[in-house]
């Protein structure tokens, strides 16, 4: 499932076009996605202005002047593809390849901008994404929206904050980071990386990083350090080659050629001198990728 570096990726791609134009209409070809569209959401943002594009966690954010948003997650498929004149851009890139094939294209907005007319088209093969519409004062109790944690990119993210969440948890650390309700946007695979970054054994304790009076330790200050780093490392990389325009099929971002643990199972750790190799675990049903001799 795209992460919060590769949605960044795809506002950061997707705002030279959209923010300022017109939707000249927005079509929507079927009823629904994962959820039915809501009701009159067509005839709601045909004629609207798109004002800014905004990211909370993994969830896209698409402000219309007359105060509505429309809330966009990719799922494990969407993707957003670009398309003025015969050049199709798609901004991102993901650890798994996004489809192009048009039959797979549900939503399309048409977009009259400063750079001409456009076409922005929401592609999803195995509709596990979705799309919501609210008004932009009430995101905080969207269903969607409502508990979610701090933003990894903002400063309400700290050792501190985390410490008095982890206090006396048992569950498993990586568990833990994965839950949107203590940190929002942070998944599987960043997760992986920040921990093999702070030396951290996925499968200890949360609570083993916090007193018990709830202070941080010095693990958790190296692990909030690390989440910081690898998501600022993964959004730089989606975003310099976006700059970069070095392809016109979408090909953005390079993060995954750089994964030091994630989906290297049985190749070599890549700490200094550790000499141990990368193991593969499974927790709540998803892939942990770690190293059994550095992390502990």
């Amino acid at each position: 499932m795209p992460e919060l570096p590769e949605v960044e990726t795809v506002r950061r791609g997707l705002a030279p076009t959209m923010e300022g134009a017109r939707i000249a209409r927005l079509e929507l070809r079927r009823k629904d996605l994962r959820f039915p569209f809501p009701e009159g959401m067509e005839a709601r943002a045909t004629g609207r202005t798109i004002v800014s594009l905004g990211r909370r966690a993994k969830y896209l954010l698409i402000d219309l002047d007359d105060g509505a948003t429309i809330i966009a997650h990719l799922g494990m498929s969407g993707s957003f593809r670009i398309e003025t004149g015969p050049v199709a851009e798609t901004p991102g890139e993901f650890h798994h390849p996004r489809s192009k094939d048009e039959k797979h294209d549900h939503a399309i907005f048409h977009l009259e901008g400063p750079a001409g007319v456009s076409r922005v088209i929401y592609n999803d093969p195995r509709r596990f994404g979705f799309m919501d519409m609210a008004e932009r004062t009430a995101l905080d109790i969207n269903p969607f929206l409502h508990g979610l944690g701090p933003e990894l990119t903002g400063n309400a993210l700290s050792a501190a904050y985390l410490a008095e969440r982890f206090k006396g948890k048992a569950q498993p650390l990586k568990s833990a980071l994965l839950d949107q309700k203590n940190i929002a946007g942070l998944g599987n695979i960043y997760v992986c990386e920040a921990l093999w970054r702070s030396h951290l054994k996925p499968t200890r304790a949360a609570a083993t990083l916090a007193t018990k009076t709830g202070k941080p330790t010095k693990q958790m200050d190296l692990l909030v350090t690390s989440i910081r780093e690898v998501i600022a490392d993964a959004i730089l990389a989606g975003g310099s080659s976006l700059r970069d325009h070095i392809q016109t099929d979408g090909s953005l971002g390079y993060f995954q050629h750089s994964f030091s643990v994630y989906d290297r199972e049985g190749q070599p750790c890549r700490t200094p001198d550790c000499g141990g190799t990368i193991a593969r675990i499974v927790q709540a049903g998803r892939s942990t990728f770690y190293c059994p001799t550095c992390q502990k």
